[in-house]
């Protein structure tokens, strides 16, 4: 992967989190995701490269865009799979909640999965764990074998899981087990990454999510040396059959850190929208923003932590001006008729 694009991958996620951050705390997670999708999709086009999106927002008469099997960038030069989740946390977005991101990662052509927009099964550990997780194994097996590899006692682990009516038995097993429980409302790829971090108090990620979501994890857990296994999760036939079609062989097989995510040139970007643990939120200024970002690249294991002022006045992008013209027309409140 090419060093100065990577970073330049970096403005692509500043420019879906500023978009979005103006609905922050508003009440419309829909408005603060088109936001985010529409900035996210010029910044790509602005930037000398051919890529597809093979994790996109769905499928292509589902999402108005970044669909699955769109073209980005300007068309020239190398060729990359693209898997985006340009608001991760709409919820948390319009809440003004915490750790809402923009995030994408990138690969040469035919190194990120493609699959549709589905769900995914997941289990997640940091480098400490590597080696010690297997997804078709009981949970109780998991979490002993994950503090067993962490020199933990079971009682120690604190496994991270969303919130969701489809997790009561996952949390009653871990329980069972011994384990803490960490319980979120949304946001999953922050929550497979904080298993890599110490200072997060995270040993493992646990449950269903979104496919798109799986992907991207796996993208930065790659270069944090982290471990990750998924299965695919279908919510009607037709997915399975997309799945096929798109060249997964076996549609309910495991899918390891390295079938997500193949070889080591892969990247990972993500700029906060809100405040997190791994990165700060938008601040506004009066001329301009702050933002808070993080480029991962597997080829080298560089984490790079950057935090960027964009000065209106003086920058020279013409689509920050174009965001910051959208989003303040459209965050202006409708006339009461």
């Amino acid at each position: 992967m090419d060093h100065n694009l990577a970073l330049d991958f970096v403005r692509v996620t500043e420019a879906a989190a500023y978009a979005s951050a103006h609905w922050v705390g508003r009440g419309d997670n829909m408005a603060a995701d088109q936001a985010a999708v529409t900035a996210m999709r010029d910044a790509f086009n602005s930037l000398e490269f051919k890529g597809e999106i093979v994790i996109g927002e769905g499928e292509r008469d589902e999402a108005p865009m970044l669909y699955i099997g769109e073209s980005v960038g300007s068309g020239k030069g190398r060729e990359l799979d693209i898997a985006v989740d340009p608001l991760e946390g709409t919820n948390i977005c319009a809440k003004g909640g915490i750790n809402a991101i923009a995030v994408m990662a990138a690969g040469p052509k035919g190194t990120l999965l493609k699959a549709p927009d589905t769900y995914m099964d997941k289990i997640a550990v940091g480098p400490k764990a590597k080696g010690a997780i297997d997804i078709n194994a009981s949970v109780q097996d998991n979490i002993y074998a994950v503090a067993d590899k962490l020199d933990k006692d079971p009682e120690e682990l604190t496994v991270i899981i969303l919130e969701r009516d489809r997790h009561k038995d996952l949390i009653h097993q871990v329980r069972h087990a011994g384990s803490r429980i960490r319980l979120i409302g949304d946001g999953d790829v922050s929550a497979a990454i904080s298993t890599v971090f110490d200072y997060s108090g995270i040993d493992m990620l646990l449950g269903i999510g979104g496919a798109p979501e799986g992907v991207l994890a796996a993208a930065a857990l790659k270069t944090l040396d982290g471990d990750m296994q998924g299965i695919l999760k279908y919510r009607k036939p037709e997915e399975r059959e997309r799945a096929i079609n798109m060249g997964i062989g076996d549609p309910d097989r495991v899918l390891k850190l390295d079938d997500l995510v193949h070889g080591d040139k892969s990247m990972f970007v993500a700029t906060g929208v809100t405040d997190g643990p791994l990165l700060k939120g938008v601040r506004f200024t009066d001329n301009g923003t702050v933002t808070s970002s993080v480029a991962m690249r597997a080829q080298s294991g560089t984490v790079r932590f950057i935090e960027s002022q964009h000065h209106f006045k003086s920058t020279a992008d013409e689509w920050w001006h174009k965001i910051k013209e959208d989003n303040k027309h459209n965050a202006k409140p409708k006339a009461a008729k």
